[in-house]
């Protein structure tokens, strides 16, 4: 089975981009070169990529306008939008869930959830991912886009790995089962 997971990168304060939809936040405490040895690490592991219209967007408008960055490894967009599937790229008006069912069960290596929020909790509160990986940047933005819903239920995690560099802090989880 192929493993679904959650990788993204946070503010001290939970949100994944600030109050206009930037990012240019997501650097380190400026004490040196910040690191993408963990990133790199990880991308090895997966050759699919799943995300949200906005996310796709902001990608391609803002963060790598020339090039799409995940050049090799299949992307899932999903949107309602009608869009024509591109090299690497296909836009989907599916059931994620349903989705993620059929694709855990293919051959092939892991998937990567990139966001955005909504797909996110989508995926946490129906319990179908098996690790989340969040890079804790080193500010608060006092608003913005949170990572997490409000108010749901509880979604019960063991730490597995932790490490910080340049005052990231990446922090790996696996589901834990509920008693």
């Amino acid at each position: 089975m192929r493993p679904i997971i959650i990788y993204i990168a946070m503010s001290l304060d939970g949100y994944i981009a600030d109050i206009n939809g930037g990012v240019t936040w997501l650097e380190g405490d400026g004490s040196g070169t910040v690191s993408m040895d963990s990133f790199f690490s990880f991308y090895e592991t997966i050759d699919t990529v799943v995300l949200g219209w906005k996310t796709y967007h902001q990608i391609m408008t803002e963060l790598s306008p020339e090039e799409w960055p995940y050049k090799g490894k299949q992307s899932y967009v999903f949107t309602h939008r009608k869009e024509t599937d591109k090299q690497d790229i296909k836009f989907m008006n599916d059931d994620i869930i349903d989705s993620l069912d059929r694709w855990k069960t293919q051959p092939g290596k892991g998937i990567w959830i990139c966001g955005g929020a909504n797909i996110i909790n989508q995926l946490l509160h129906a319990g179908k991912f098996d690790r989340l990986h969040i890079s804790i940047i080193p500010i608060i933005l006092g608003d913005g886009l949170p990572l997490f819903d409000k108010g749901k239920q509880d979604i019960p995690l063991k730490l597995i790995h932790s490490d910080s560099s340049n005052g990231i802090t990446e922090l790996i989880y696996e589901k834990r089962q509920q008693k």
